[in-house]
């Protein structure tokens, strides 16, 4: 079966956003850049909250981009089945992407009885809700060298995942890929 991934950058105290909601810190250069689209390649799916969503949404025209890196991921990102969890929009846009209107683990199920490969989940809200859920088989973490003091974290308040370091390594821009696995999987 398939498994279900949450990946996203998070500061070194643990938020995707900072309190203001920025992220700008998680830019990344082309060498992390060139890994990000090689873990999305292989994907069948994505499920994504809106916030995510609407910040993805640059890649959906994002093919006139003269960097290579950023055309290849545009390619990438087109091509990948989404699925919105929104309470408040009646509509999406963008190619392969529709908006959700069924409960998380239905939704999961569907997803992944239609595509081939492993599934993403983004978006701290609805990652926080399949953490809840236990549906979450791998965190995937890019650890900016930043601390930004609050926001948006990565991990759900109140709630433990206990967690078997799969994998990590360093890049020159000094961010750090950890994956783990989730324990007792």
């Amino acid at each position: 079966m398939s498994k279900v991934i949450y990946e996203m950058s998070v500061s070194t105290d643990g938020y995707i956003a900072g309190p203001d909601g920025a992220f700008d810190w998680a830019r990344p250069d082309e060498e992390l850049h060139r890994f990000h689209n090689e873990q999305v390649r292989p994907l069948g799916g994505h499920l994504l909250g809106r916030r995510l969503y609407e910040t993805m949404t640059y890649w959906e025209t994002a093919g006139e981009d003269p960097s290579e890196i950023a055309r290849d991921f545009a390619q990438i990102w087109q091509a990948l089945p989404k699925v919105v969890f929104s309470r408040t929009l009646d509509a999406v846009t963008g190619t392969n992407t529709t908006l959700a209107r069924g409960e998380l683990r239905a939704e999961l199920a569907a997803l992944r009885e239609a595509v081939n490969g492993d599934v993403a989940v983004g978006g701290a809200t609805l990652a926080a809700e399949a953490s809840r859920l236990g549906l979450i088989d791998e965190y995937r973490l890019f650890v900016h060298p930043v601390a930004v003091g609050g926001g948006r974290p990565f991990f759900p308040a109140g709630h433990r995942v206990d967690l078997d370091l799969v994998e990590s390594r360093t890049f020159g821009s000094r961010v750090t890929y950890l994956r783990y696995r989730a324990a007792g999987r």
